[in-house]
């Protein structure tokens, strides 16, 4: 059986449209609010619809819904029969249904309305899909997610809302039912400064083992910033593609999203790279998709690859002055998530992880081109600099 813990009477007693809730490791945060969603089905008298959305299907096998089917096994609530595993949908004897897909699903999102709603980790969710959502949700919606980062719920909900929000902090001491030995884990981590803000106190703050650190957001692009390029990310059906135009501005480099999206076709991606005649830069894995954009009038390139190539280009990134436009959503969720890899006793690696990294890599694709080419003038310049003042001395004008 699942215990009622403080964390399950804080979630329940939430009573505003939007209930937000923040916290850390093992503060039962999802499981709670998978328990109260399932208690408000049964206990309908007539049938209502509840969505539960995460940033993908994989993630919610792995979460929501591997946690829904658990928690009605151990109260002996499961019925096969009212599992529809294809549509991920359960019907309880009230007629009331607990459906779940992704936030990357448009005709979901955009499609009939709900009663109720929950998003998974919503820091991992656009803003755009969470409006969505909301304005198509009767009674009331939440939110969880472990603040390894500020997003758009911080900015846009909590600051211009705060009527109808609520929000909340969870940590592992508002769960009863965890034991003495995760306890004793979590709180062996207190001495690493920034994992125990955000994962034992549940507070705000960014995570340890970070690849890139000190980016900044920008309300826009500044008028006098100049467009230099683009980078480009290839996916399709598992990965999103990704686009990023690139501005030099004071010194520094901004970053602006163009496009973000899973089955895009060569002919769509040229599309949206017409705008302007510059060079994008593209992952070099790809020459049949390079040749056939190149082939609608596009300036593009491939990345040029080799030994140690991802950790130069994230070292000579690491050394700019770096700013995101807070329109950009999933560039700066992969700046916040992208980490050094680990092996299994946890020591960090020098590579990064794989997940968190398509916007940041078609930017360090070109960022490695673009920086190279620039200490390349720079060396040059030095050198005709140097040969000048030789001439100029060699005839008497130089002192």
């Amino acid at each position: 059986m699942f215990t009622l813990t403080t964390a399950t009477q804080k979630i329940a007693a939430l009573d505003k449209k939007i209930r937000a809730v923040q916290g850390g490791t093992s503060a039962s945060k999802t499981i709670s609010i998978l328990l109260h969603l399932i208690h408000e089905s049964q206990s309908d008298t007539s049938p209502k619809l509840t969505s539960v959305i995460s940033e993908s299907i994989p993630h919610l096998k792995r979460g929501a819904i591997r946690d829904f089917k658990n928690i009605l096994l151990a109260h002996k609530y499961w019925k096969d029969a009212s599992w529809n595993a294809t549509d991920s949908i359960y019907t309880f004897e009230t007629g009331s249904q607990i459906e779940f897909f992704s936030s990357d699903n448009g005709d979901k999102l955009r499609g009939g309305r709900r009663d109720r709603c929950f998003i998974n980790e919503a820091n991992n969710v656009t803003l755009d899909a969470f409006d969505q959502l909301e304005v198509r949700t009767k009674e009331y919606i939440y939110l969880d997610w472990n603040p390894t980062n500020t997003f758009w719920f911080y900015d846009e909900i909590l600051n211009n809302r705060p009527e109808d929000t609520d929000h909340i902090t969870l940590t592992y001491l508002d769960n009863e039912a965890l034991s003495q030995e995760i306890i004793d884990s979590i709180e062996s981590r207190k001495n690493r400064k920034q994992w125990w803000k955000v994962y034992g106190l549940g507070q705000l703050g960014e995570v340890e083992g970070k690849v890139y650190t000190g980016w900044q957001q920008i309300d826009e692009i500044p008028h006098e910033a100049r467009k230099i390029g683009r980078g480009l990310d290839f996916g399709y059906s598992n990965d999103p593609t990704a686009v990023t135009d690139i501005y030099y501005y004071n010194g520094g480099y901004i970053f602006d999203e163009v496009v973000y999206r899973k089955g895009m076709h060569n002919s769509e991606i040229a599309t949206a790279l017409k705008e302007g005649d510059i060079l994008t830069v593209a992952d070099s894995a790809e020459p049949k998709s390079i040749d056939e954009i190149k082939s609608y009038g596009i300036t593009i390139v491939g990345a040029e690859k080799g030994k140690d190539s991802v950790n130069h280009g994230v070292q000579i990134m690491q050394d700019q002055q770096i700013s995101v436009t807070k329109r950009s959503s999933n560039i700066w969720r992969e700046y916040m998530n992208y980490l050094w890899d680990k092996n299994k006793t946890g020591q960090i690696l020098n590579k990064p992880e794989k997940g968190f990294d398509h916007a940041l890599d078609g930017i360090r694709y070109f960022m490695a081109r673009h920086l190279a080419k620039q200490q390349d003038t720079s060396v040059i310049d030095f050198y005709n600099r140097r040969k000048y003042k030789q001439v100029a001395k060699a005839k008497g004008g130089l002192r």
